[in-house]
């Protein structure tokens, strides 16, 4: 017998309260059971009202039914799990919080898995099945199980809504057509969800093409963002070279005119040491002409004065040195203007191709070679 009953199906052996195997069962004068505790606990919830009902069939009792244990399905309740019946999973298919129940299920409700728009009922995969086998429900619309059937439903008329008022912007029914929304502009609300699905299509698609947009953008960005490093780098290295021409003449010119201050020194100095000598033999013959002046024989002194005053007459005349250093300086900052001229109207044009501003560059540094080269 306990194998005979073990192979029952244990879902009539669980309260529909818990979902578990009974415990210390209870039958309500309708005939289900359920656990003692479970169903003290949902009478308990209406303590305060005069009628009270079976969770299953619904069926009422006045006053409050006092629940006995039921001693025989308890012992068969021992001897299940004796053979080892295990607890039932919660999940049966039954609805629960939060599920769309199905409006056909007598007693416990199942989950229901389709909603007919025409019907304005919900229903499982059991009660669902007339609507694909009888010709008269093949027309109906269903949709996934919803529980928001009210929507469908016009408050005031108690049909359901299948007309779209575009003047008001809302879904009607045919009886509000001739009556409150008698004179606007309706349509069917199918047509009307067919229009607003191909907008929603055409954004759909306007949002993919501004994401194209935004794509191509960002490449440009990283576009722009590589030339400009690419030609600040190349910038940097020029400008770089350029200094480095520039100090390298700076440094060219500064040994040409020590090498030229040189010469023109040696020069100079060689012609003030003659001179020099000069000055020093014309002091000794004026000195030995003071000596004759005080002699009184006016033959000796004229004969004396006449050899020694020749010599007063100079062998090396001094030359006039003229310094052209100022030329030096003249040409140097013809080659700052003119190299200033040249960075001033190809560096304020920075959306100008950048060959164009690298060929300014080497302009202006092959223009510095040039007015620095003072040979």
């Amino acid at each position: 017998m306990a194998q005979q009953v073990s192979q029952m199906d244990q879902e009539q052996f669980c309260c529909s309260i818990c979902l578990d195997v009974l415990k210390d069962p209870v039958s309500v004068p309708c005939g289900h059971s359920y656990c003692m505790g479970c169903f003290k606990g949902f009478w308990d919830q209406d303590d305060q009202k005069e009628l009270y009902s079976c969770p299953q069939c619904r069926k009422t009792f006045n006053p409050r039914p006092v629940l006995k244990k039921n001693n025989m399905l308890a012992d068969m309740m021992d001897l299940l799990k004796k053979t080892g019946l295990q607890a039932v999973p919660p999940d049966l298919g039954y609805a629960g919080p939060g599920d769309v129940a199905c409006d056909f299920c007598t007693g416990r409700k199942v989950k229901a898995v389709k909603t007919c728009l025409q019907c304005l009922v919900s229903y499982c995969d059991t009660h669902l099945q007339p609507h694909y086998q009888l010709p008269a429900f093949k027309k109906n619309k269903l949709v996934t199980a919803s529980s928001k059937l009210q929507e469908n439903t016009c408050s005031l008329h108690d049909e359901v809504k299948k007309v779209f008022c575009r003047t008001d912007q809302q879904c009607i029914c045919y009886l509000c057509c001739m009556e409150e929304h008698k004179g606007h502009d309706t349509i069917s609300a199918t047509v009307e969800r067919t229009e607003r699905q191909k907008e929603l299509d055409t954004s759909q698609q306007n949002i993919q093409e501004r994401e194209k947009d935004v794509k191509v953008l960002h490449q440009q960005v990283e576009s722009i963002n590589h030339c400009a490093d690419r030609a600040a780098e190349d910038s940097d290295t020029i400008c770089t070279e350029l200094i480095s021409s520039i100090e390298r003449k700076r440094s060219e010119v500064r040994e040409q005119i020590r090498d030229q201050q040189k010469h023109e020194v040696s020069c100079v100095e060689e012609q003030r040491n003659v001179v020099e000598q000069e000055v020093t033999e014309l002091r000794r013959r004026h000195a030995e002409l003071e000596q004759i002046s005080h002699t009184e024989d006016p033959i000796h002194f004229l004969n004396s004065y006449t050899s020694l005053s020749k010599i007063s007459e100079s062998t090396h005349p001094v030359s006039s040195s003229v310094c052209h250093f100022e030329d030096v300086t003249v040409s140097v900052s013809k080659m700052r203007d003119k190299l200033e001229d040249i960075l001033k109207e190809k560096g304020t044009h920075v959306s100008e191709t950048s060959d164009q501003l690298y060929a300014g560059l080497w302009t202006a540094a092959e223009s510095t070679a040039e007015l620095c080269d003072l040979e």
